[in-house]
């Protein structure tokens, strides 16, 4: 089970023209962005990545605003993983449990999931807060990374477990982040 204690957030490229593109359109924006807000009002920590910002272009603003005081970790490899900026960093914030949302589902969200699982980390995957192009894509990463080891997970349903107590001095503000 996550908690606050024991979970960090990964921010996979959300960017450029292609965020627009993605199953779900504003309505997938939006709930990485209420996930972001979470993470932040709890105090998680977040890694942001990037996938060759020059060509893909920049993250896309809604999502840069949120994660303005933080720096991106720019890749041009699928798997995160194979950067050692990433490596580092999650290493230095030494949580067992990591959220994952981003795009593409099938493609560097699914290449990144699976070498945290190989590398023993637990991933938690927030369904309605990844996406592909393509729909069939998307369930297509979901099923791989289940297989893997994934634990698969919602925007409400994480935030609500990181919180725990609806007496809790966070509780309402997650939940207005979510209605």
């Amino acid at each position: 089970m996550i908690t606050r204690n024991n979970a960090g957030l990964i921010v996979v490229d959300i960017q450029g023209k292609l965020a627009s593109l993605m199953a779900g359109g504003d309505a997938y924006i939006e709930h990485c962005c209420a996930l972001i807000s979470g993470a932040k009002i709890l105090n998680l920590p977040i890694i942001w990545l990037e996938q060759n910002p020059e060509k893909l272009g920049e993250t896309h603003p809604k999502i840069a605003n949120l994660l303005a005081d933080i720096t991106p970790i720019t890749k041009y490899t699928f798997d995160a993983f194979r950067e050692p900026v990433f490596m580092q960093t999650i290493e230095h914030e030494s949580k067992a449990h990591w959220l994952v949302c981003g795009i593409e589902a099938h493609i560097c969200v699914y290449q990144t999931c699976s070498s945290l699982l190989l590398n023993n980390y637990q991933v938690h995957l927030v369904g309605d807060c990844i996406a592909s192009r393509n729909a069939d894509n998307k369930q297509l990463a979901i099923t791989k990374l289940q297989q893997l080891g994934a634990h698969i997970t919602g925007l409400e349903m994480s935030l609500f477990e990181l919180v725990k107590d609806c007496r809790d001095e966070h509780f309402k503000a997650i939940l207005n982040l979510i209605k």
